[in-house]
């Protein structure tokens, strides 16, 4: 799909969540035959004329100002995020064919940094959410179940995101499971309309759709969401319930590292003590074996 057309998608579903109430729009009790407002509402609401308004979401029309998308975004009520997400949409791309990029690698920098984090949870993240490394404590918060080493082989790299809607451990870390996979959705849609020639992340998006309802569905509603800063109530099979602030770090390069905090003397912290004392031990009976974490 093109960008002309993902653009029309995203404004056709977000108008169609937008109910005439929400923004002031009188209904006078008539029976509506289509969901939340009509073509020719938002259109007013936004300043433009209803015919513009329709080549627009029918793709007839590009070059869209950005006075026009804001005033589009604003009578849609979209936040800051889904306004930025709508003018990505919208700006005008060079046609070209989707190519498979090369696997992606951790820099020396990012390497350090998660070594030097030996005490906080934390893994490197590919833009498609291809777990890069992590230490020995992000993977045990993470993907205890999994094999350490898979990081280092781009063929079995874990990605967070299949994780999430595939995994059934990776699905009961999550007591308010819903919460997280629609972020992990959220973050998709953000990047799948920055690289629209990724082939791979299609790919991706293509496998989780045929393979999850629940990601099909939730990758219809078209929200948008920055994996930032959130707080996630976990259910680990070592170390039982703790609360972590999982906090993604970028520099721009495509690569992110996310760490997970617990606050000073609460319970989650002890626990997340116990479970580095127990990564620590399992570490070091591997080291005397000579096998493989898993």
């Amino acid at each position: 799909m093109d960008e002309i057309a993902r653009l029309g998608e995203f404004l056709r579903t977000r108008r169609a969540q937008l109910r005439p109430e929400d923004v002031g729009v009188p209904t006078y009790g008539e029976r509506r035959r289509v969901p939340g407002l009509r073509r020719d509402e938002l259109a007013r609401l936004a300043g433009v004329s209803s015919s513009y308004y329709t080549r627009l979401e029918q793709g007839h029309s590009t070059g869209a100002s950005a006075e026009v998308l804001d005033a589009l975004a604003t009578a849609l009520r979209l936040d800051d995020d889904e306004r930025r997400h709508l003018h990505t949409l919208a700006r005008p791309v060079r046609p070209a064919r989707r190519r498979r990029p090369a696997p992606e690698r951790v820099g020396e920098a990012t390497g350090e940094l998660l070594a030097a984090l030996e005490d906080v949870p934390a893994l490197a993240l590919g833009r498609r959410t291809d777990v890069l490394a992590w230490n020995r404590l992000g993977h045990a918060l993470f993907a205890g179940h999994l094999d350490f080493g898979a990081v280092d082989d781009p063929a079995r790299r874990p990605n967070m995101a299949r994780l999430v809607f595939l995994d059934p451990h990776s699905r009961d870390l999550y007591p308010d499971w819903p919460v997280k996979a629609r972020a992990a959705v959220g973050n998709l849609r953000m990047i799948a309309a920055q690289h629209p020639d990724d082939a791979s992340l299609y790919e991706l998006v293509g496998e989780l759709s045929s393979t999850s309802a629940e990601f099909a569905s939730m990758w219809a509603d078209h929200r948008v969401r920055p994996c930032a800063t959130a707080v996630y109530g976990m259910r680990h099979p070592v170390v039982g319930s703790l609360t972590v602030t999982q906090q993604t770090l970028t520099n721009g390069t495509g690569t992110c590292v996310v760490i997970a905090t617990t606050e000073q003397g609460s319970p989650s912290q002890a626990a997340l003590s116990l479970l580095a004392q127990a990564a620590a031990e399992s570490s070091a009976r591997v080291s005397r074996t000579g096998g493989r974490v898993r």
